[in-house]
């Protein structure tokens, strides 16, 4: 293939001879990727503009004129104009992100991380203050407590797995939650 020329590549790589874009890569990704990074000034950006380049020639319908001038000067076209494309890109995406992020949507988004903090604060103090009071409760109501708020067991298969009724389930659950209550209610006019 090194014998070809460059319009008999492009002919060939319209044909879709995968060697004749092989060639054309050897012959032109150094040049490409130069001139790329020259517009660009980043190396993922250059590096993208190049494969983005030969996928072009490789897709594309319109053809190579050697009558209107270099194969060189036609691919360095298609390059500026990716290199342009991808700029745009950039500067679309960056804008998309600073509009979004109005200095009022951020104000917000940390106003609802203070109050995620802050109830998680809040659920975990109150889960210190419910096991401190484990000597006011018996091992039944103690393990009734873990089962339903901290395992997520409902009081139907509470009431399954006690082979208790669905009453009486209830019925101690209430119980243990107002010796809590009244413990915590002792414990914050401490406070």
């Amino acid at each position: 293939m090194q014998e070809y020329s460059d319009y008999q590549l492009i002919l060939l790589i319209k044909q879709k001879k995968q060697e004749a874009l092989s060639e054309l890569y050897d012959r032109y990704a150094s040049l490409i990727y130069s001139f790329a990074w020259k517009a660009l000034q980043q190396e993922d950006g250059a590096r993208e503009v190049v494969q983005s380049v030969f996928v072009r020639i490789w897709t594309t319908e319109a053809e190579y004129d050697p009558n209107k001038g270099h194969c060189r000067n036609w691919i360095i076209t298609i390059t500026r104009h990716l290199a342009i494309d991808w700029l745009r890109k950039q500067r679309s995406l960056s804008s998309q992100v600073v509009s979004y992020y109005t200095s009022e949507k951020l104000e917000r988004v940390a106003e609802l991380a203070e109050l995620s903090v802050e109830s998680q604060v809040e659920k975990q103090m109150l889960k210190e203050q419910i096991k401190g009071m484990r000597a006011f409760l018996s091992q039944q109501q103690l393990q009734l407590l873990e089962h339903f708020y901290w395992q997520g067991y409902s009081l139907s298969e509470l009431a399954a797995h006690y082979q208790e009724p669905l009453g009486t389930v209830k019925s101690r659950l209430h119980q243990t939650l107002k010796i809590l209550r009244k413990h915590l209610l002792a414990g914050g006019e401490e406070w």
